[in-house]
């Protein structure tokens, strides 16, 4: 079995252990073709051309477009009746594009524009945020927020403010709002308890150490056990151990690689030395996770939210634990998060942001975290909740405290190319056919073209 992220949109590169999202392999690259400003629809926050009124009703068909395929359909329209509750007047059709990054995603999503298949509302994660906003694909939302100040003031004073800044930080390329920002997947270490305390290792805690782990490796090792696989995903395999140890793929901005520092090389090495010392499978193969979890052959695995579905499948939730990643400077994770627009085109945009307003409702997120949703819920309230932590691990809390520390996944115009470039490296190093040193000295300079 291999371990996958999906929810609502399906976003990471896979491993034999455990990929963030199935579909989104890398991060998105520059999208080319141009979109006609001839197709974009003129109705104003305050216009009643989609049926106006409160949720612009009249009977309007929204066209949802999401990154993925077929499979995440019966979601969507669980979903979508949910809403009906509340809009009974909007209907909302989801459409899946099956794209290799989000590059392609939004190439596609333009040239339908450009051939006038307008789409109302795209569900986009961090890395394909920047792309569709600088392609002036999307509508300005700052005039739908003031007009229900009170609910999007309601939302962020429920959410993490870091939420709030990275809306704008990273996924504006002028200053303005084009997204309202959902759930979020961080990265924990999901460890089998019992496996844990049948080799007798003590239960990690927060702030426990990378000598923590390596004593609780060497433990397992014993008792003819692997602690964790070691890959090549950068959102669970090599931002978790740079974070940990201070350092990052790119600085703050996005503009500058620091993927060859004392701190990355440090990381890297540190993740090597677990495959030849064994107490990691060698990657690649066919090694299944899941199978070695349930058999325990294996204590852990790194992830976010997604891997309750296969927990709970496996009959593994009351076995697992989940605590924040072991550190070495200081407690680090990844983050990445679904973000709702609307696009500049749609004729629809009144009954688009009813939509939108739905998902910010505390009655959406409790919906969706009940139904089995593989991400953390945006508001803090729903994820301290029942609705997001029964038939859950304990210490699911752990994936939403992350956040307070996380650093988002870097994802600049050709994030598709930069994330490549990371993980040939990394690859290259675990496998012993380059030292750490010479392996990210080489992507570092890789890196330093594509910003």
């Amino acid at each position: 079995m291999r371990f996958t992220r999906e929810h609502l949109t399906s976003t990471g590169t896979e491993t034999s252990a455990l990929s963030r999202r199935r579909l989104l392999q890398l991060m998105g690259a520059a999208a080319t073709v141009p979109v006609l400003g001839s197709v974009a629809g003129c109705e104003s926050p305050g216009s009643t051309s989609d049926g106006g009124g409160g949720g612009g009703g009249g009977g309007d068909t929204l066209t949802f477009v999401y990154r993925g395929d077929a499979n995440q359909q019966e979601a969507f329209n669980k979903l979508f009746a949910e809403f009906n509750k509340v809009e009974p007047d909007i209907k909302l059709r989801a459409q899946g594009i099956a794209a290799d990054t989000w590059g392609d995603f939004s190439n596609t999503v333009a040239t339908r524009i450009a051939g006038g298949q307008v789409p109302d509302i795209i569900q986009i994660a961090t890395e394909g945020q920047r792309i569709f906003a600088s392609k002036d694909l999307l509508e300005p939302l700052e005039p739908y927020m003031e007009r229900d100040q009170d609910i999007v003031d309601d939302y962020f004073a429920d959410i993490d403010p870091n939420l709030v800044e990275w809306n704008t930080k990273y996924a504006s390329h002028d200053g303005q709002t084009y997204y309202i920002p959902g759930g979020y997947n961080t990265v924990c270490f999901w460890y089998n308890t019992e496996t844990w305390a049948a080799a007798g290792a003590a239960p990690p805690t927060a702030g426990w150490t990378w000598d923590d782990f390596l004593v609780a490796a060497e433990q397992l090792k014993a008792a003819g056990v692997f602690i964790l696989p070691i890959g090549s995903d950068p959102f669970t395999a090599i931002m978790p151990w740079m974070l940990t140890n201070g350092g990052s793929p790119l600085d703050e901005e996005w503009a500058t690689p620091t993927f060859d520092t004392p701190q990355s090389i440090e990381s890297l090495q540190f993740c090597r030395d677990l495959i030849a010392n064994g107490y990691a499978p060698e990657p690649g193969g066919a090694f299944d996770a899941g199978e070695a979890l349930s058999k325990g052959t294996l204590a852990a695995i790194a992830g976010g939210r997604w891997p309750v579905i296969d927990m709970r499948r496996l009959e593994l939730v009351d076995k697992m634990a989940i605590v924040p990643m072991p550190q070495k400077t200081g407690p680090g994770s990844p983050v990445g998060w679904d973000a709702w627009p609307i696009t500049k085109a749609s004729e629809k945009k009144n009954a688009a942001w009813a939509f939108i307003k739905f998902m910010m409702s505390k009655e959406a997120s409790e919906y969706y975290a009940s139904i089995g949703g593989t991400i953390v819920p945006a508001r803090l309230s729903v994820a301290n909740s029942p609705a997001f932590t029964d038939d859950a691990p304990e210490g699911t809390t752990a994936l939403s405290e992350a956040i307070s520390y996380a650093t988002p996944v870097p994802s600049p115009d050709r994030g598709a190319e930069v994330q490549t470039a990371m993980i040939n490296a990394w690859d290259k190093a675990l496998s012993g056919n380059e030292s750490p040193e010479a392996a990210l000295a080489q992507a570092n300079e890789e890196l330093a073209g594509l910003l």
